[in-house]
């Protein structure tokens, strides 16, 4: 908490300058930026794949690498701001993406393209941890939190399905190129009006040092886990290379918990842990994010594999839900959770998206827009817009001012292996039903909509899942603990 200068009344909760309102505009354009990063690519892979000639195992790594840098640093990243400037590390992160994505958009080969999407992951990690720390610094606990998390919100959730449509338009009127060069003037005016912007860094009394053996453990077992997770589906979940990787990726985690406990100054403090809605925050994190994952990315290849849109076509048919997402994380997302508190929003939204996936899965080879994708579009849209919300407030609001960073890049570490979890088991589930199907004499449309139903149904369980979770172990916040009450 803060505390006011002498001779000035404290301000009520909420009150919040216009400064802060530009500063965290200024922090959702960068995030913005990483966000999209995250799928705006997935459209272009086809016109990438000609160009520089990959084959089709070669051109998962245009996503992947950035997947694994950026889940493997986000938390390092978080706990690099919190000890040498929040400020600090989202302008360089925010400098190092704009030269990365000019390497992307410039790549002459298919190697350089891998190194630079990985080299975007890692600061891409750093500026998508520091923000949402700098917003909770930026706000303090009451209705101006509540509305700036619903905005920063439809940043994170609707950024994925932003990204499909931005990169269907682009691909669609320009190059592939452009979904990365497009970065370069964003990139620029975040640099430049964070500078203005930003509030300094607070100097502290005294700094801890780096856990060094905390980051190097946590980090290469993240990167090992993630690695063996989008390498299942190529090489097959019963390959002893996938579990392999994964097992490596547990054994080191467990040594970086083991480690954490005797360590004087720990990279990551468990007891953060020990608020119960922190807890559960991550594991429904873990499981929404797989969902959305469903939604990004699944229904956007059902549209182009079996319905035959168009890159464009694509892009606009995510707009719908994009514009009801928007809606609620405008206005209504604040009102709900202000009114309700954080769980029963959590859930109704997660609840909603179970049923829009759940819509999804009962989509013939020959849909209609407005019966068969536009209905399920809506319910995700109105999902996303109420769930995100009060899934990071719960991650959140419960931790001290001096590990926000820490915290922020726990919950983004959740998203991430949710999401990036959930994309391999699923795109492996539907690739599995359509080769038995392929196998069993299927016509090839038939065979891929098989395939995605079922990726479909189990992204709906993941989301109900979630909701179950969140509904049984989120608890209220005592009255009187700020204002308002946000976990009712």
């Amino acid at each position: 908490m803060t505390t006011e200068p002498a001779g000035k009344a404290a301000a009520r909760p909420g009150d919040v300058g216009r400064a802060a309102w530009l500063a965290f505009a200024t922090l959702c354009l960068g995030d913005m930026m990483i966000v999209l990063d995250s799928t705006i690519v997935n459209v272009a892979l086809p016109s990438v794949r000609t160009q520089l000639g990959f084959d089709e195992a070669g051109l998962s790594w245009v996503v992947n690498a950035f997947l694994l840098t950026f889940g493997g640093f986000l938390l390092l990243g978080g706990r690099l701001a919190d000890l040498y400037g929040q400020r600090r590390l989202f302008i360089y992160g925010v400098i190092g993406f704009t030269i990365a994505s000019l390497a992307c958009g410039l790549a002459p080969t298919r190697e350089v393209l891998i190194v630079a999407r990985a080299a975007q992951g890692v600061v891409g990690a750093v500026v998508g941890a520091v923000a949402l720390a700098l917003i909770m610094q930026l706000f303090p606990d009451g209705p101006a939190r509540v509305r700036a998390m619903g905005y920063f919100g439809f940043i994170s959730a609707g950024g994925g399905s932003v990204g499909v449509l931005l990169g269907g338009l682009i691909v669609g009127l320009l190059d592939w190129r452009w979904v990365f060069l497009i970065n370069l003037p964003v990139g620029l005016a975040v640099w430049a009006l964070a500078l203005k912007l930003l509030p300094p860094d607070r100097a502290p009394e005294t700094r801890p040092r780096l856990d060094v053996v905390g980051a190097a453990l946590v980090t290469a077992a993240i990167m090992l886990a993630v690695y063996g997770i989008v390498g299942g589906e190529q090489v097959g979940w019963a390959s002893p290379v996938t579990w392999g990787f994964i097992a490596a990726g547990v054994v080191l985690l467990g040594a970086f918990l083991a480690w954490e406990t005797k360590t004087r100054e720990p990279l990551m403090p468990l007891d953060v842990f020990a608020s119960r809605n922190v807890a559960t925050a991550n594991v429904v994190a873990v499981l929404w994010a797989a969902a959305m994952f469903a939604w990004f990315f699944l229904s956007a290849l059902y549209l182009q594999l079996v319905l035959g849109y168009t890159p464009m076509q694509v892009g606009l048919a995510f707009l719908p839900g994009n514009l009801i997402m928007g809606a609620f994380s405008y206005k209504l997302s604040a009102i709900t959770v202000t009114r309700f508190g954080i769980r029963w929003p959590m859930v109704t939204g997660l609840l909603l998206a179970a049923a829009g996936l759940g819509l999804f899965a009962l989509a013939p080879v020959e849909g209609d827009f407005w019966i068969h994708v536009l209905p399920p579009m809506l319910l995700l849209g109105l999902g996303a817009g109420l769930a995100f919300n009060p899934v990071l407030l719960a991650a959140m609001n419960d931790v001290e001012p001096d590990r926000a960073g820490l915290a922020s890049g726990v919950v983004n570490t959740a998203f991430m292996m949710g999401g990036a979890l959930g994309l391999a088991i699923l795109a492996s589930l539907a690739a599995s039903v359509t080769g038995d199907l392929n196998a069993a004499g299927a016509e090839t449309r038939a065979s891929l909509n098989g395939g995605y139903r079922i990726a479909f149904m189990a992204g709906a369980v993941c989301a109900a899942l979630a909701a179950l979770i969140g509904g049984v172990f989120i608890r209220p916040k005592p009255q009187g603990e700020g204002a308002p009450d946000l976990a009712h």
